[in-house]
């Protein structure tokens, strides 16, 4: 797999580099009880999601300005390599690259931790101190602010896609919809022909880690989720579907089309349902 997903060591090798934001979207009492990687900055998940569904571009983006915000106030240029973590296998925190991904950060410099904060701190230190500067007055610049405001702004030319494109892949034979929640929601309505991957399938649940490239590529494979098709995600609120695209990116899937508005809007529009099990579900889960 190529550097979508890096391992604890990677990160270890370059975390005092100037041009590495290390980035952990926990809640703030966990970032501040329990612990965090050195240098990080606290990001919580509620801060760059919206508060409603639609309420800014799409789904449940917090809006350009939004985000430019929190970069800005995390110190993140840019140009920065940004590297990001939770304690819940890398589920919100893919969410957080994607969404800095949708907001123009170049996705070749956005990285998720394997493992999540527990792998880390089996081998490595951690600390509660505040990074330098995260105390001081508002008034006064952090040593690790960027000079020039964070130029987020909406892609319309990324990944993300619509609920008239989510349609038009109903009938696409070259597309491959493939729905990443639990087996029970997928069974209760889905897209019509969706394939159905949990995104913790991708995960082995003991180690905490990503599974191996070739268990991938095998469960992968066998759910029909070819590299060679446009692969369309979707979930509830398009929280799941980004560990899935990461971890698709990482084994370098050429085309994914991330649906935002996902379930949540689907249904909201009078969208076809189909219930019950799938062809492909396989009995590997």
């Amino acid at each position: 797999m190529n550097d979508r997903i890096v391992d604890v060591d990677w990160l270890a090798e370059r975390l005092d580099a100037p041009n590495v934001a290390v980035v952990d979207v926990r809640d703030a009492w966990e970032y501040e009880g329990i612990g965090h990687v050195p240098c990080a900055v606290n990001v919580p998940f509620d801060t760059f999601r919206a508060e409603e569904h639609g309420a800014a571009e799409a789904g449940m983006l917090p809006g350009a300005d939004v985000f430019a915000g929190i970069a800005e106030s995390a110190g993140i240029a840019p140009d920065d390599e940004v590297v990001a973590y939770d304690d819940t296998h890398g589920v919100f925190a893919a969410r957080f690259l994607v969404t800095a991904e949708l907001y123009g950060h170049d996705p070749a410099r956005l990285h998720l931790l394997d493992g999540d904060y527990s792998v880390w701190n089996r081998s490595q230190p951690t600390t509660t101190d505040a990074p330098d500067g995260a105390d001081e007055e508002p008034d006064e610049e952090p040593d690790d602010a960027t000079d020039d405001p964070y130029p987020a702004d909406f892609r319309t030319d990324g990944p993300l896609i619509d609920r008239e494109t989510m349609a038009a892949a109903v009938d696409d034979p070259d597309a491959t919809i493939v729905d990443t929640r639990e087996e029970w929601e997928y069974e209760e309505g889905h897209i019509p022909g969706a394939v159905r991957l949990d995104w913790r399938e991708l995960v082995d649940t003991d180690a905490r880690t990503v599974r191996p490239e070739a268990e991938l590529r095998e469960l992968l494979g066998a759910r029909g989720i070819d590299p060679d098709d446009r692969v369309v995600l979707y979930c509830n609120t398009a929280r799941r579907i980004s560990h899935t695209y990461t971890v698709l990116r990482a084994l370098d899937y050429p085309e994914i089309a991330f649906y935002e508005g996902s379930l949540t809007e689907w249904e909201r529009e009078g969208g076809e349902l189909e219930t019950g099990g799938s062809e492909t579900d396989g009995s590997d889960s």
